[in-house]
């Protein structure tokens, strides 16, 4: 069953979930959460299976996100109908975010290693099933990224719990600006916990087979290079404390470095509106993921009804012009009250996470 978008097998103990969309750099689709939470079930009491392995077809990478394209076609919708929050929810995004913040929430209380091969492209929802892990592996050609600001929508898939638990500001710097980081960063900022060389991991995931996860490791992974990202945490560290948009831009503007100065221009070009709601909520730490899911949950509604989701997408992957035209267009239009409403309780349209095996 080669064309499954999903290819489930079990090899010497070990299960396998092999995301198989590479045209799409195996971007995530309702079928594929559906397929990997019925898998991870099945092997949670499966005493035959000790350990599970994640990792991505093809060259490109592990998981580039959700179905843009799809949700689009949603937000669009939407945004013409003037639609409420019981209208979005009733939408098939809605539906898949609700099974994937499950999937996120069931593989992070796996009961056994959950091992996530992290290499190439790892964005969005393929953080999701992977940065949550007991066990994440990056490679020389992992590039991890946030990258929900771009298109005018906000961190999920827990992003918002592991970016808020970031230090010296990286979590701010990463959730605002949507940057790629590298494998040697992500280890360095406590995102990945290991550093295997993508030519050894075939190698990588043939031991864990005939040894142990453990044993995989002490014979395969390696010190990793240093981080570049985590060389820069004292400029970042000071910009990024801020509660306040606009205050951060100007922080990178007066460091007085090209570097600096391309990042304040990016956050300039990015929706107001996201900008303010990704800060609040990277702000206001919540104590488990859970409990961001549920939050989480609230704002991706929010979002998916707004004007500027649905600009946002068309404009860098439909039409992709490039040049979005946000509503409101600056950050000092960016009222207290609208960014409560994303966060406004939803009463009985709230997500709802079931633990495994209830």
């Amino acid at each position: 069953m080669t064309d499954q978008p999903v290819l489930v097998s079990v090899n010497r103990g070990v299960g396998h979930l092999l995301l198989n969309r590479p045209k799409a750099i195996n971007a995530l689709t309702h079928e594929m959460v559906e397929i990997m939470t019925a898998a991870l079930r099945e092997w949670r009491d499966d005493d035959a299976v000790h350990a599970v392995v994640l990792s991505g077809a093809g060259e490109r990478g592990l998981c580039a996100g959700g179905d843009i394209v799809s949700i689009h076609r949603d937000a669009k919708a939407l945004v013409e109908a003037d639609a409420d929050d019981a209208a979005a929810a009733a939408c098939p995004s809605a539906s898949f975010w609700r099974e994937e913040y499950q999937l996120n929430s069931e593989i992070a209380k796996y009961p056994k290693p959950y091992v996530a091969i992290m290499d190439g492209i790892v964005m969005g929802g393929g953080v999701g099933v992977s940065a949550h892990a007991n066990t994440r592996i990056v490679t020389d050609r992992t590039r991890l990224a946030m990258p929900e600001t771009g298109i005018g929508f906000v961190p999920d898939v827990g992003g918002t719990h592991l970016l808020s638990h970031l230090s010296d500001g990286f979590g701010v710097y990463l959730g605002l600006t949507a940057s790629s980081i590298t494998g040697a960063d992500a280890v360095a900022l406590g995102i990945a916990d290991h550093y295997v060389p993508s030519a050894d991991l075939d190698a990588f995931v043939t031991a864990i087979g005939e040894t142990s996860v453990d044993e995989a490791l002490a014979a395969h992974a390696q010190a990793a290079p240093a981080s570049d990202l985590w060389a820069q945490r004292d400029w970042i560290s000071q910009a990024f404390d801020s509660d306040d948009v606009a205050e951060i831009i100007a922080r990178c503007e007066a460091h007085g470095t090209e570097v600096a100065a391309g990042v304040a221009a990016t956050l300039r070009a990015k929706s107001p509106t996201t900008l303010s709601v990704t800060l609040r909520a990277l702000r206001d730490p919540l104590a488990t993921l859970d409990d961001t899911l549920h939050r989480e949950y609230r704002v991706s509604l929010r979002c998916v009804r707004s004007h500027d989701m649905a600009e946002g997408i068309r404009a860098q992957v439909i039409d992709k012009d490039r040049t979005p035209a946000w509503n409101p267009a600056t950050l000092d239009a960016v009222t207290t009250a609208r960014v409560d409403e994303f966060f406004a309780p939803l009463g009985d349209l709230e997500l709802t996470i079931t633990e495994p095996g209830a």
